[in-house]
């Protein structure tokens, strides 16, 4: 099993949910988390804990992402104006590695985040090579010709366990995908319920 795909089932066992969806979780077959402990851990949750399981659950969905990083980036949601939590979703959602993954360019959001690093893909033309580039509506992302082919792109494009959402129009004859709009948390296809606003409560009572 490769690093990332331990880390993904890791996350799927810690959450006791399939937060992707992917017909493979072992949450499948077994719903308790990690561990020789793991079938003991089925107590109620204190309010602290289940914040806290909702922004670990958003944050491992995006690949993932650090405790800094994404910190970073509430803390923007709570600077725009608006709802912070619907801002935290819409943030997430135009990271460039987020809009290759929705487009069904690649499998999962761990292989997306290596795609963009390894300059397979385009913003308007330019290669981008930074997963947590910002994409901006009217964007056009697209695979580079030359990474078109490959075995990974070809097995994201015949997935049936997901569809490409409505805010991102993707060709896939010609691999590219437009970012229309940003999404608002109903918009977005979780395989699982996400709770943004236990995330918002979470940094406002602990920093």
């Amino acid at each position: 099993m490769t690093k990332r795909t331990s880390a993904k089932y890791k996350i799927d066992r810690r959450m006791g949910e399939n937060i992707w969806g992917r017909p493979k979780s072992p949450v499948n077959k077994r719903e308790y988390g990690p561990g020789q402990h793991g079938q003991r851990r089925k107590n109620k949750l204190s309010d602290f804990g289940t914040q806290l399981r909702a922004k670990q659950k958003l944050k491992g969905y995006y690949g993932d992402l650090t405790e800094k990083q994404f910190k970073r980036i509430y803390t923007e949601a709570a600077r725009v104006k608006g709802d912070t939590g619907e801002n935290l979703i819409g943030l997430l959602e135009r990271r460039l590695d987020a809009v290759v993954y929705r487009a069904k360019f690649v499998p999962t959001i761990f292989a997306a985040r290596q795609f963009v690093n390894h300059g397979h893909v385009t913003v308007n033309g330019a290669r981008v090579n930074i997963a947590s580039y910002r994409v901006k509506e009217g964007d056009i992302v697209a695979v580079r010709d030359k990474s078109r082919q490959l075995a990974i792109v070809l097995e994201a494009v015949g997935l049936a366990e997901r569809d490409v959402p409505d805010y991102i129009e993707a060709d896939h004859s010609r691999m590219t995908a437009t970012f229309v709009r940003t999404p608002a948390l109903g918009d977005v296809p979780y395989a699982v319920h996400m709770e943004p606003n236990l995330v918002v409560e979470y940094y406002a009572k602990n920093g």
